[in-house]
């Protein structure tokens, strides 16, 4: 049998994947699809009456062997791609998007569903049924079926092709974010990085076939976190440069006429299911109420970070020059520390990564889960640097497993995520197999790997997501874990990033990592105190993404783009953004996440989720912070039910009301006081 659908017999049916290669995948892939599609045929074509077993519930459970592929296939191609996996997953983007349409413009299924649709009211169905029965009907209803024939053509057509341009859109992010990799001869100009820094350049530009020098690569965001620390100038505006620069050259890795298709073709299938543009078809099936709400949020919000921005600004040393996009976040840095009674230069040092893995994030867990992780190095990984640990609860019953990949290569996409190989189901007796993805610099052998503040608080966030997969407890699949919508799926990793410098999990975790000694208590609340004063620049970057994301996806039929860089720049300039100086966190060029990802319209979602993390913050202090009782709550509420109930209702039901925004703009200093300057 094809070892990619081959039944394993190890934990949980984890893969093995030593025994897969890359030309078992599009056989898989074909027998697999083969498979759904004459499951679908008999449930389509079933004579008796449709009930919610043998039609929903039938239809949830089909397809097995094709969501074992994609859980492998798709799992590899961020991680760890190769020329042959960017093949195929081009080829499977088209292939499954036409799969996945032949199913749900199926007349007879369609039939089917509709008269169970009908009877929703009056069936007796469980809330978690009601709601999987209502998004089957929404999902073949915005997939076109009820449309006539040419429309129907036209909506197939469209898929096709978005599903093709958004795979080459994130390939040719990650190809030239490689080739844009920014080479320093001297070591002299690398001054203000770490020795471990200044190794890993060297190392990558050996990797990189350079006989001297040192290479920098990119990260994918806008803003590069070495600019914080180069004291060059001249370096600086080379890295800037490189980054902004991407995927707009006019060379092969140019994305600028894939975002005006990819525009183009979001706007009209909009338009044929009766939307007025792209954000109003997402925004249908969050819980936001629709596009006029988030982008009031978006505006005022931006309104007062610009502010806040300029005060900042204002306050910086300009004895060395004026200050460039390039040089901001390195004169905010050095302005900070001028400032901070204790400087946070050593914090790093208290923050080893399997340290900060074992005491931190494994010890909040299980304080607030009762999780325990137990390292299985025996089990195979897709890549030597992955670890796997098998989770158990409190009755010492085996949940699931967690694989840890946290170190850049070129293989890997940028960014920081989390994925599921195999997702929750009671029903099918499947336990979660759930990974976290970062990248971090890979330090030399017998080096420690030493996080930044911010490296601490994406650990913690993602960790946060794999909580929501690992502890989830739902009958169906498609409702498990982070399947809820976008605009609440960062709200529980957010709430998890509470626990990286919370006094209970930081004294646990924070010990010099060459000493042992424990953090001092000066540098702990220093460090809290960071991150209660986050910089206002990295609010206006992020809310200058989302407002961009917004405004290219209102675009509608009647507009016509032709410029992404001036519809980006007027854009900006209208919401009273200054994108030369502080430009978005993602130019649109490369903003994988919307043109490459599963966030069109939906980048706001990370604000929005905050205004739910802020208060649920509040509540867990309120509670006592890192109890076993607070954790239960939080799991029962919204960790363990996924999208089996109303995700707003839980929350509602877990603080006692409905959320309020003033805790997100004290958080972010954005609660203006009034008569302050």
């Amino acid at each position: 049998m094809n070892p990619v659908l081959a039944h394993s017999d190890l934990p949980h049916g984890l893969p093995d994947f030593g025994a897969i290669s890359d030309a078992d995948f599009l056989p898989a892939f074909e027998t697999a699809m083969a498979d759904h599609l004459a499951e679908v045929d008999a449930i389509a074509s079933n004579p008796d009456t449709p009930t919610f077993a043998n039609t929903i519930a039938a239809l949830e459970f089909s397809g097995r062997s094709l969501a074992r592929a994609s859980g492998v296939f798709f799992n590899l191609v961020g991680p760890d791609t190769n020329p042959t996996r960017n093949e195929i997953a081009q080829q499977l983007s088209t292939r499954l998007t036409d799969h996945g349409n032949e199913i749900a413009l199926d007349p007879r299924l369609f039939a089917r569903i509709s008269e169970l649709y009908a009877q929703i009211e009056t069936l007796d169905l469980t809330e978690p049924q009601r709601r999987l029965l209502a998004r089957r009907y929404r999902d073949a209803v915005r997939s076109g079926a009820g449309r006539q024939s040419p429309d129907q053509d036209e909506m197939r057509t469209i898929s096709s092709r978005l599903a093709y341009l958004t795979t080459a859109f994130s390939q040719r992010i990650l190809d030239d974010t490689n080739a844009s990799a920014v080479l320093v001869e001297s070591v002299a100009e690398l001054d203000g990085l770490s020795a471990g820094e200044i190794a890993a350049a060297r190392r990558a530009a050996i990797d990189a076939g350079h006989g001297s020098g040192h290479l920098l690569t990119l990260e994918l965001p806008t803003s590069q976190s070495v600019l914080t620390s180069l004291s060059d100038p001249a370096v600086r505006r080379r890295i800037f440069d490189a980054s902004v620069r991407r995927c707009s050259r006019g060379n092969d890795f140019d994305t600028r006429e894939l975002v005006l298709e990819i525009v183009t073709l979001r706007a009209r299938r909009a338009h044929l299911l009766g939307y007025r543009d792209h954000a109003e078809y997402v925004i249908a099936e969050e819980t936001a109420p629709g596009p006029a709400a988030v982008e009031t949020l978006l505006r005022e919000l931006a309104a007062s970070a610009t502010r806040a921005a300029e005060r900042e600004i204002a306050q910086l040393d300009t004895s060395d020059g004026p200050i460039g996009p390039a040089d901001l976040t390195y004169r905010l840095v050095r302005e900070r520390r001028s400032q901070a009674a204790v400087p946070l230069d050593d914090f790093a040092d208290y923050c080893e990564l399997d340290t900060v893995i074992e005491n931190g994030v494994f010890h909040a867990a299980k304080v607030l889960y009762g999780l325990r992780f137990t390292p299985r190095p025996d089990l195979p990984a897709y890549h030597p640097d992955v670890r796997v640990w098998e989770v158990f609860d409190e009755s010492d019953t085996s949940i699931g497993l967690f694989l840890g990949d946290y170190y850049a290569r070129p293989s890997k996409r940028g960014g920081a995520w989390m994925n599921n190989i195999v997702d929750q189901s009671a029903v099918l007796g499947d336990r979660p197999i759930v990974v976290n993805v970062l990248n971090l610099t890979e330090p030399d052998a017998g080096e420690p790997c030493l996080l930044t503040m911010d490296q601490l608080t994406t650990l913690f966030h993602e960790f946060g997501h794999a909580l929501h997969g690992l502890l989830s407890a739902v009958d169906y699949p498609s409702q498990s874990g982070t399947s809820v919508p976008r605009d609440f799926v960062e709200f529980p990793s957010q709430v998890n990033e509470m626990w990286a410098l919370h006094p209970d999990v930081l004294a646990n975790y924070a010990r010099h990592h060459r000493t042992g000694t424990a953090i001092p208590a000066e540098l702990a609340e220093a460090a809290r105190e960071s991150v209660r004063t986050e910089s206002a620049h990295s609010t206006v970057e992020y809310l200058a993404a989302a407002i961009l994301d917004l405004a290219w996806h209102r675009v509608t039929v009647d507009d016509t783009v032709t410029d992404v860089e001036a519809f980006e720049a007027r854009v900006l300039t209208d919401a009273g953004l200054d994108p030369e100086l502080i430009p978005p966190r993602y130019r649109s060029a490369y903003f994988n996440h919307v043109f490459g990802g599963g966030y069109s319209a939906g980048y706001y979602s990370y604000i929005w989720s905050e205004v739910l993390d802020a208060e649920t913050e509040q509540w867990f202090l309120a509670e006592g912070g890192l109890r076993r009782e607070s954790g239960s709550r939080f799991a029962a509420s919204t960790l363990s039910r996924g999208d089996s109930v109303d995700p707003l209702v839980a929350h509602q039901g877990l603080i006692g009301r409905t959320a309020r925004i003033e805790p997100l703009l004290l958080r972010r200093g954005l609660l203006e006081v009034p008569g302050s300057a």
